[in-house]
């Protein structure tokens, strides 16, 4: 079954993605925000789509954007997406398809909340979809220190230190 990521990682043409695992963008709306919305410029994409490939050796590491980010479930093991808030609450959700085990085969990420993934079953993969409206853009995208993390959520250290990488 592992042999499926690298299998998926060609036929999708699935590149390293910044934060851990593997994505490709497959949407990116011609329709554009007029400029009149204060949180995005002018020129942003309403809604962008990509394929997201994280194996069990991956981390998704902590990281947040400016919109909110709906997860779609493909194939592959379940995930956890773990998820600080602004009010330093955390949360676990599960993306999948055992709707009776909780999991969910769509889920929403708020803007602006923290969050990183794992994959539930050891020696897999899990191959989502990931949307975002307004449109993804790099300029939004922020990685968590691990420090910077650690001071601002200290009851949350066991996550923390997991999903992030090592401060410099």
């Amino acid at each position: 079954m592992y042999d499926r990521k690298s299998e998926l990682i060609q036929l999708l043409n699935l590149q390293p993605h910044p934060e851990g695992g593997y994505f490709t963008e497959t949407y990116r709306s011609e329709e554009k925000l007029s400029g009149t919305e204060a949180t995005f410029p002018a020129g942003r994409n309403l809604k962008t789509g990509i394929y997201y490939l994280l194996g069990s050796d991956d981390i998704s590491h902590f990281h947040r954007i400016k919109s909110d980010e709906m997860w779609h479930h493909y194939e592959g093991s379940s995930i956890t997406i773990h998820l600080i808030q602004q009010d330093g609450l955390y949360r676990a959700l599960y993306l999948g398809k055992e709707l009776s085990n909780e999991q969910k085969p769509q889920l929403v990420v708020p803007a602006n909340t923290w969050f990183g993934v794992t994959v539930d079953e050891p020696n897999s993969y899990s191959l989502c979809g990931c949307t975002v409206s307004p449109g993804f853009d790099f300029i939004d995208f922020e990685m968590a220190g691990r420090y910077q993390m650690l001071q601002a959520f200290p009851e949350h250290s066991e996550i923390i230190r997991m999903l992030t990488k090592p401060s410099v």
